[in-house]
């Protein structure tokens, strides 16, 4: 009996080491994937610590571009202020590059101003087929004009109402160029390729050729996508104080007059590592009621990477 007994005792120690060893193993496998999803979770936090530092910098290297385009539109020497038509400024800002581009809003169609055949042509040099060009024109029209009288082929409240619509048109002046997208007729496709070219600050029948992007331009008469890109090339090639003025296909010469005084700033900042943020703004120079010398009218901002 104490043979027998033995025996079992030891194979029951051998029993229970092995329990114990698989404990241990199992042990080891939990504390070992709880250390790994430790080390990812810390990894994952430090990266999106270094996205939000990287986003931050690039944002208000962006900013920092928008003063120095302020700057530069208040400096009085016609030879070194940068001229707002459109082209492109590079400059490096401690370790970032700088991406700037201002435009006189003079430049751009007037949505509130211009007539519903330089609304046509604006419409239509864009990609807007004939028909939609005219009817959107008129329902542009409609949305500005303060009574419920529907032009033809314009649209007025009962049309909204037909088409299922709970708001109808404005009947006063566009506040903003987006409020274009509530007008009937008008897809968030042509919108994106109109908006560069529209503004509601200008106050002019037609858009300024000496400032005018290639999309403003397609407003005006017997102007096609090539001529307004060729025209462009040509204008940025010019330098500041030059006064030569480039000719439009008409033989009209486009020349700068005078200086603005509301602009549009593009501020794209990009950082060695790639990651870039852009900020979009119109401002207005003169004097407001809190002393500085210029204010915004207009502010969009968007993170990437």
């Amino acid at each position: 009996m104490r043979a027998a007994d033995t025996f079992c005792a030891c194979k029951l120690a051998r029993s229970q080491s092995g329990i114990a060893l698989v404990m241990v193993l199992w042990i080891l496998l939990l504390v070992t994937i709880s250390t790994s999803a430790y080390t990812l979770m810390a990894r994952m936090d430090q990266l999106e610590a270094h996205t939000v530092l990287w986003g931050t910098r690039a944002r208000m290297g962006a900013e920092a571009g928008v003063n120095l385009a302020i700057l530069s539109l208040r400096d009085p020497d016609e030879t070194t202020r940068w001229i707002p038509d459109g082209r492109s400024y590079e400059l490096w800002f401690q370790d970032m590059r700088l991406e700037l581009r201002i435009t006189d809003e003079r430049g751009k169609l007037d949505i509130n101003s211009a007539s519903e055949l330089t609304l046509q042509q604006f419409f239509s040099g864009n990609g807007m087929e004939p028909d939609q060009a005219e009817y959107v024109a008129a329902a542009v029209h409609d949305w500005i004009d303060a009574d419920d009288i529907e032009r033809a082929n314009g649209a007025e409240a009962e049309t909204y109402i037909s088409y299922g619509l709970g708001v109808g048109p404005g009947n006063r002046r566009f506040v903003m160029v987006e409020e274009l997208l509530q007008v009937l007729g008008m897809s968030w496709e042509s919108y994106q390729s109109l908006e560069p070219g529209l503004t509601v600050y200008s106050k002019a029948n037609e858009p300024d050729p000496a400032y005018a992007p290639v999309e403003a331009l397609l407003a005006l008469p017997d102007m096609t996508p090539d001529d307004a890109l060729n025209f462009v090339e040509e204008r940025h090639s010019q330098d500041a104080g030059s006064g030569l003025g480039v000719a439009l296909p008409s033989g009209q010469v486009a020349m700068a007059r005078g200086r603005g005084l509301t602009y549009s700033i593009q501020a794209k900042a990009t950082l060695p590592n790639g990651v870039w943020d852009q900020v979009e703004t119109t401002i207005r120079l003169g004097g407001s009621p809190d002393g500085r010398p210029f204010r915004f009218l207009r502010w969009r901002e968007g993170f990437h990477h």
